[in-house]
């Protein structure tokens, strides 16, 4: 698979009391498919999956590839504490036709699992069991912020000898920890299926039915035999590809460092603020794609304080105004997470007046 480019990290939507809002989900997922994105990340940390129930979580990742365009790269996270319960949300996202899971650090035992001491035997042991049998490529997720840990370099180096193992999303928003990891796998590579324009190829892709049991054309034979002709659905057209070699997938989580992790090695990026404005985002990768750095810090520069400061800061809450203020569903987050006040729905308002898309 191949991951490259900007991946918004989708909000989970809830009506007021809680509930899922999944009309609400379906509408952001349709919206996004309609950019230039990469794909999408459903369950991420911006989606509030440790706020869900398992039964949830199954049901907003149904929800959203029914949603999404069969060309958009689509990210289950399903990174749950145990092995066990990590491998069944894999098979889960395996059975929706996901083409990639993302598999944060577990962090609950850190003083068993994060050690300082010595070899990293548990979080060695937790992502080759999990690779060893997960249906799906794994994407490893390095989320220091939440964890209170960073996935020390010399065992990313490690697990991407894994040939089940593509890549990482590290959301420490240090471009030269990007650069660090890119340096320890740049010997890690591996050969995937692209379009003919070198584009991603999907499991989706050339599967796609018509829908509500639309037919669009009639057999002719049918119609010389006198009977009852019925229509048929005609065969997806044949999806023209070559094969591109690769190497391990360095994605960055950082909005606000986003050209300077690109600059530093990273193939794209995971990021929540994209989940509001996530045009001004993939400006920033185009522009740097395109060898036009300037243009590139540019881009980077007018998102540079509304990131930092209604995504890192404000969190959730934050995001998800931002995303009422731009055409998509945010709502509130899930308790005890608490909606932003009047105050700071002002200041959010300000910061976006220029990032309206």
């Amino acid at each position: 698979m191949l991951l490259e480019g900007i991946f918004p990290a989708a909000t989970t939507p809830f009506y007021p009391n809680g509930d899922l809002y999944l009309r609400k989900l379906e509408h952001n997922v349709a919206r996004y498919s309609r950019t230039q994105l990469s794909g999408m990340v459903v369950l991420g940390s911006t989606g509030e999956a440790v706020m869900l129930s398992p039964e949830e979580q199954r049901e907003i990742l149904g929800i959203a590839i029914a949603a999404a365009a069969p060309d958009k790269v689509m990210i289950a996270g399903i990174g749950q504490e145990s092995v066990r319960q990590t491998l069944l949300m894999a098979e889960h996202a395996a059975s929706l036709h996901y083409d990639a899971v993302l598999v944060r650090t577990p962090h609950f035992y850190r003083n068993q699992l994060h050690r300082t001491d010595g070899p990293q035997v548990e979080m060695l042991t937790y992502f080759r069991a999990v690779a060893d049998q997960s249906p799906l490529p794994v994407v490893l997720y390095s989320v220091p912020p939440f964890t209170l840990y960073d996935l020390p370099i010399e065992v990313i180096a490690e697990l991407a000898q894994h040939p089940n193992i593509i890549g990482i999303k590290d959301s420490s928003g240090k471009p030269e920890r990007v650069a660090a990891i890119v340096k320890a796998t740049e010997f890690f590579k591996r050969t995937v299926t692209v379009t003919s324009t070198l584009a991603a190829v999907t499991g989706r892709m050339g599967k796609t039915q018509p829908q509500n049991g639309a037919q669009t054309f009639v057999n002719a034979e049918s119609l010389g035999q006198g009977n009852t002709a019925l229509a048929v659905a005609a065969p997806p057209p044949a999806i023209k590809t070559r094969q591109k070699e690769v190497g391990f997938a360095v994605l960055t989580g950082g909005a606000g460092t986003l050209h300077a992790a690109l600059e530093a090695g990273a193939c794209g990026a995971v990021l929540a603020f994209a989940s509001c404005a996530p045009q001004c985002c993939y400006e920033i990768w185009t522009a740097w794609k395109e060898g036009d750095r300037g243009l590139a810090e540019e881009k980077q520069v007018r998102i540079r304080q509304a990131s930092t400061r209604v995504g890192a800061q404000m969190g959730i809450a934050g995001l998800k105004f931002a995303c009422d203020l731009n055409g998509y569903y945010g709502g509130r987050p899930r308790l005890p997470l608490l909606p932003l006040s009047a105050e700071q729905q002002q200041e959010v308002t300000t910061l976006m007046a220029d990032i309206r898309y």
